[in-house]
């Protein structure tokens, strides 16, 4: 007669199955398991855990951030889903867990001031032609104008690079690619950094990125510390400014342009429409300007 699993030996299963089935990415995947990892160690016999088990971890987590909690409730909800499908207990209790109240922070963004004498900068110091001037600007197109990741951008593989066509073919979170549209001036920065773009000596490695360094490709460090720079040389708050405020400023911008959720969702690379959903904050005040300017009971 077969022993029956251990619970770690079911939480590996869960991340394989999170790994194969939903293509989770490595820093969430690791994120899992250190949730799954601590409530083991609150309740040894996940596995089998009961609702009044499940109940207690309040009391054990009280000193949790009100987002760590949730984070880890999360991760449990999900963990006795898979026990259930496959066919590991017959019962889910994860309705005893608590259920803290978040409230997800609002993005930082930019606005169209600070953006436009980010780039006046940019452009001003590109006119030189130096290396790190064009590529500078390059960088700051690609964030803003297609909204990318951090890493997506540092990462991007030279035959991402589209020659005619105006799409790039973007890798993103757990390795699913999308479709992003290359703006005018985007492929003109572009254009202008290839022209000048040089692979440090003895990188063969670096050959590969469109953003090449000494190991491979530039950092996303590297790119933060490039931004903050800039950001300084143009008067605006270092602190201001970051790859994802540049990310959150293109969405921003776009939704305020008329643009379709469903279609940020898709520029994003969002798996859930609730995560993009948060940039819809930033609209409201058009929206009571429409609703005085437009509704019936307004014109009265």
């Amino acid at each position: 007669m077969n022993a029956a699993p251990t619970t770690r030996a079911v939480i590996d299963e869960f991340i394989a199955h999170l790994a194969a089935e939903r293509g989770a990415a490595l820093n969430t995947l690791a994120a899992y398991r250190r949730d799954l990892d601590a409530a083991r160690e609150a309740v040894p016999d996940l596995v089998h855990a009961d609702g009044d088990a499940l109940s207690g971890l309040g009391g054990e987590w009280a000193e949790l951030a009100p987002s760590s909690l949730a984070r880890r409730c999360s991760a449990l909800r999900q963990f006795f889903g898979f026990l259930v499908d496959e066919g590991l207990r017959e019962d889910d209790p994860s309705d005893a867990l608590p259920r803290p109240r978040t409230r997800r922070p609002l993005p930082r963004v930019l606005t169209h001031a600070q953006v436009e004498t980010l780039f006046a900068t940019a452009e001003e110091e590109a006119q030189s032609e130096k290396p790190e001037a064009v590529r500078m600007l390059a960088l700051l197109e690609m964030l803003y104008g297609s909204g990318l990741r951090a890493t997506e951008l540092v990462s991007m593989p030279m035959a991402a690079v589209p020659r005619d066509a105006p799409l790039l073919t973007i890798t993103g979170k757990g390795g699913k690619q999308r479709m992003v549209p290359v703006s005018t001036r985007a492929r003109q920065a572009l254009s202008r950094w290839l022209a000048v773009r040089v692979v440090p000596a003895n990188s063969e490695k670096g050959a590969r990125y469109l953003f090449p360094s000494r190991t491979g490709h530039i950092s996303r460090v590297r790119l933060f510390q490039l931004l903050k720079a800039l950001a300084g040389r143009a008067g605006i708050p270092p602190s201001a400014i970051s790859p994802h405020v540049l990310r959150h400023a293109f969405a921003t911008h776009l939704l305020e342009g008329g643009a379709d959720l469903r279609v940020l969702q898709t520029l994003l690379g969002h798996a859930d429409i609730s995560t993009t959903q948060i940039y819809t904050h930033v609209d409201a005040a058009r929206l009571v300007q429409l609703v005085n300017q437009r509704h019936p009971l307004a014109r009265g």
